[in-house]
């Protein structure tokens, strides 16, 4: 039944909009042209100024602006994150806001500009000063065209709906000076509230689904105009549609609008499901100001609940209704955050992850406190011998926040989201926000931190509000001291690490002595356990580097810190201590990798293989103690058998990460390596490489700028080949490399300068990599290479000698899979490196210099022409000038390319005998190399 209180609420809304509920107001009159897909607008704006400043001017949003070329900060941000739609995308695709007037009541034109680098935002200059406490009206009149759907997903489909939000042209924020903000696709918009009045004229066809309150509506002449209305808005979201889509429920007095995917789901279920979650937000954090939710698919797209329910449905391991469920709620919260709590979205946005990450951990402890992790799969016989079978649903939020963490690339929840790394925006850390208040509420013993934020939400819901006010409440509420949790945890991305150092027992208690591993001010809990069971726990605080505390002897076996994993720390892997028993932790062999178990100390195996011609596959065991989290101290030991050199072949590693926090040099890695293969039927090779490498990146990480100097002496020993004399068939060199890259859709730069030294020669060499692409879609590749021998002894044989176009590889660092045919389908292989080219030419190697330089271009999509040209000097020869061209077809960069040679210094290669055996490619097989062009767009 429609409850009273909705009811009375609407009632005021349609005849009370001009109460003044918000001091400023926006009403617009839109007419959609849906063959053209623009609206034409006119539109006003009445601006109160509430703060303690005279304004001189006025900003306002106007992001629909946003797609208007592509080299608006939207675009930049999707080249960034090597999205390639908005790039590639035709003109009719994109949007845009083209302004007819701008004036100010009376009529008079306004002085108006776009600022230089944000060509989203409007600066209106004010014909007079605007004291405190006073008004001012804007007019405008403008055309929006609105984008493809397919950047955002909030645009025009491709059926003709019409899915639209930040459509309108609105005011932004005054507080302490003006809060500007492009749009950079992160969907956080500050915008200061008003009284919506929205007259809408559209086509008769076309349905109506909004958070705003229908006053009337009529369909004159095939034209249906609509008026809607709306009190302290800070959005409209706003959907036109050919056929409704949404369904309508009503739960503790909201209507709530959604087209939330329901897998099936029977309505009354789905009702239920929704009553639910609005009486526990209710009850956790209190009333929701506005009468109508209106909950997308989109919005829960763009922000999904990141894991196994993103498979699809028949892999999905939970429950339909949980499914649902989970993904409801999180996207109703975050509706209802952002529609009612006025912090600044772009700097203070982890105080809505953390109400709303530590809600939804609440709400799966409440209404599904034995949901596993990887949901049914646990019960499966197999899988549920996994750790990762072990984990609660909630496991998830830390593990995934220590990701990025491990990898040193964790940045603090008080930094602003568009400084933020795609991974750290949209997973890791929201999480850590949300698991940060559970850690709290873990030491703080009490539900003072829960009361608090509903005391906040209460108090604070609608009105201007900052992250020192939510600080503010949640230390007012306890006695403790959890300033470390706003200086430390929030400000910064201190570590937490912490070890048991010390024990000393008598006959009735135990002398504990914990280190604070990266002196901070991190309280931490002490566990006392019998064969696995809690029987003591207390907390240590208020240390930076040891402190000892006497705990009751009891009937404790084994000590641990953090045992229930509730702090967020780096490494829980040496916490245990032992009490009665033979060591701090057992240890545990596991089949396959795994999440890691800190009450172990694990070793994985699991099978891996390898292929190249000569072993052919080669199968065998890989030992390894690497989880799905970066350790610093990595081993792995892998041989094999090939089925073709029927021996044993394979490889052997160990790897120590030395990370830096928030300095240029990000990490030095030690380590030893060493492989034992085949490099032609019935020859085997060894190499033993120690080595160190300085890896460098900006601490600013949203730069892809990054550098490596490596250091290493690469040692070969090759079984000599009868049939082929070798002059040096053992050898060693001493190699210092040094590479730079700053990878981006748009600009590429790459640099790779290097130097050897071995017993019979040394040598330099340096290669430049330019990519461009242009605003017409035309791209560019330009390469250069210049290589000299210092000194070569080695003359005898070209096999240390630069390669015009394949290397010989003597390091054995390429992924040759037949690295000593002549002739061919595997000869053809080549790895774009030293000379570059792709035609086999005379002399194709140079034994004192080679410079080269290569170059490509689109023709059509991922077909290109290519070109190479360069010098080639032998001793006691004269320079040698070479040159070829051809067709490129790239369908995946640097991984997966055909090249057809066509014209070269030895003619019209096209029409030439065996042409086919002219053929190049390039391709990888290394999935390790594979998943790189996913990730690379989330780090």
């Amino acid at each position: 039944m429609f409850p009273l209180k909705y009811f009375i609420f609407y009632l005021l809304l349609i005849t009370g909009i001009g109460l003044g509920f918000s001091q400023n107001s926006i009403t617009i009159d839109a007419q959609l042209n849906d063959s053209l897909r623009t609206f034409d607008i006119q539109q006003e704006i009445i601006y109160k100024n509430e703060s303690k400043d005279t304004l001189r001017e006025i900003y306002l949003n106007d992001w629909a602006n946003a797609f208007s070329s592509k080299s608006t900060p939207l675009a930049r941000r999707f080249a960034e994150e090597f999205s390639r739609r908005f790039h590639f995308s035709k003109e009719i695709e994109r949007g845009g806001t083209s302004i007819n007037s701008l004036s100010q009541k009376s009529g008079n034109a306004l002085t108006w500009s776009r600022p230089e680098l944000h060509p989203d935002i409007i600066k209106v200059e004010l014909p007079q000063a605007l004291p405190p406490g006073e008004e001012f009206e804007i007019h405008l009149d403008y055309k929006l065209k609105i984008p493809s759907d397919k950047f955002t997903r909030y645009g025009v489909d491709n059926v003709g709906n019409y899915k639209l939000r930040y459509w309108y042209i609105n005011l932004a924020v005054y507080r302490d000076g003006w809060q500007i903000f492009s749009h950079r696709n992160l969907d956080n918009q500050f915008t200061t509230p008003a009284r919506l009045n929205i007259t809408l004229s559209i086509p008769q066809n076309l349905y109506i689904a909004s958070a705003l309150a229908k006053r009337s509506s009529h369909t004159p002449n095939g034209i249906k105009t609509v008026q809607l209305v709306g009190l302290d808005r800070t959005e409209s979201k706003l959907y036109l549609t050919k056929s409704y889509l949404f369904d309508s429920e009503y739960a503790h007095s909201h209507e709530i609008l959604t087209d939330v995917e329901d897998d099936g789901l029977q309505p009354i279920v789905k009702n239920a499901i929704l009553d639910r979650i609005i009486k526990f937000i209710y009850q956790r954090l209190g009333t929701y100001p506005h009468s109508t939710l209106f909950v997308t698919q989109e919005d829960y797209l763009n922000s999904p609940i990141y894991g196994l329910n993103q498979l699809p449905g028949f892999l999905r391991p939970y429950p339909d209704s949980f499914q649902y469920d989970i993904k409801q709620f999180k996207t109703i919260v975050n509706n209802l955050l952002n529609n009612s709590i006025q912090v600044n979205p772009r700097d203070e946005q982890w105080v809505k992850d953390a109400i709303l990450i530590s809600l939804m951990m609440d709400y799966v402890d409440t209404y599904y406190p034995r949901m596993k992790l990887i949901g049914n799969l646990s019960d499966i016989i197999g899988i549920r011998w996994f750790h990762a079978a072990d984990l609660e649903f909630n496991d998830q939020y830390q593990f995934l926040h220590m990701n990025t963490a491990r990898l040193n690339l964790d940045q603090p929840l008080a930094t602003s989201q568009d400084s933020l790394i795609k991974f750290n925006i949209n997973i890791a850390n929201p999480y850590k926000a949300g698991v940060g208040i559970k850690y709290l509420e873990d030491y703080v013993e009490s539900d003072a931190i829960k009361n608090s934020i509903q005391k906040f939400y209460k108090e604070k819901s609608m009105e201007p509000v900052s992250e020192k006010d939510f600080e503010s409440y949640l230390e007012e509420g306890t006695d403790k001291d959890i300033s470390w949790f706003f200086e430390e945890y929030v400000a910064k991305n201190e570590k937490i690490d912490f070890r048991i150092n010390n024990l000393v027992k008598t006959k009735d208690s135990l002398k504990v002595t914990v280190l604070n591993k990266r002196r901070n001010g991190f309280p931490v809990s002490l566990y006392g356990l019998n064969d696995g069971q809690i029987v003591y726990k207390t907390w240590v605080d208020d240390f930076e580097r040891e402190k000892t505390v006497n705990i009751p002897r009891k009937d404790i076996d084994r000590l641990a810190l953090n045992y229930e994993g509730i702090i967020p720390e780096i490494n829980q892997r040496d916490n245990y201590k032992r009490v009665t028993t033979l060591f701090n932790k057992p240890l545990q062999f596991r089949l396959l990798q795994d999440i890691e178990d800190p009450r172990y100390t694990q070793v994985f195996f699991m099978p891996e293989f390898d292929y190249n011609l000569y072993d052919g596959v080669s199968i065998g065991p890989k030992m390894y103690n690497k989880t799905f989290l970066n350790k610093n101290f990595q081993f792995s030991i892998s041989p094999k058998y090939g089925f073709n050199s029927k021996t044993i072949v394979g490889s052997a590693s160990l790897l120590y990460n030395q990370q830096f926090e928030n300095k240029e040099l990000h990490s030095i890695r030690y380590g030893l390596s060493g492989s034992r293969y085949s490099y032609n039927y019935g020859l085997f090779y060894e190499k033993y490489t120690p080595f160190i490498g300085f890896y460098f990146r900006d601490k600013y990480l949203r730069n892809n700028e990054r550098q490596r100097l490596l250091i290493r002496n690469v040692n070969v020993r090759r079984d000599k080949n009868p049939a082929v004399p070798m002059a040096r068939p053992d050898y060693n060199v001493f190699n210092i490399n040094y590479q730079y890259s700053k990878p981006h859709l748009v600009d590429f730069h790459g640099a790779s300068f290097d130097y050897q030294l071995a017993e019979k020669f040394s040598k330099v060499s340096m290669s430049l990599e330019y990519r461009k692409l242009f605003k017409s879609n035309r791209q560019i590749n330009l390469r250069f290479f210049a290589g000299a021998f210092l000194y070569n002894d080695s003359q005898k044989t070209d096999y240390f000698s630069f390669a015009l176009d394949r290397p010989t590889d003597y390091l054995f660092d390429y992924n040759y899979y037949g690295r000593s045919q002549g002739s061919g389908l595997f000869s053809q292989q080549i790895i774009v490196a030293e000379g570059g080219f792709k035609s086999q030419l005379q002399p194709e190697y140079a034994n004192q210099w080679l410079t080269t330089a290569n170059g490509s271009t689109n023709l059509w999509k991922f077909i290109f022409v290519y070109a190479d040209a360069g010098l080639v000097k032998n001793q006691f020869e004269s320079a040698k000038f070479l040159y070829d061209s051809g067709l490129r077809l790239s369908l995946v960069d640097d991984y997966f390319e055909v090249f057809f040679p066509v014209y070269s210094s030895l003619g019209w290669e096209v029409g030439q005998k065996n042409y086919d055996q002219k053929i190049r490619f390039i391709v990888s097989l290394d999935i390790n190399t594979l998943i790189k062009l996913f990730t690379r767009r989330w780090y």
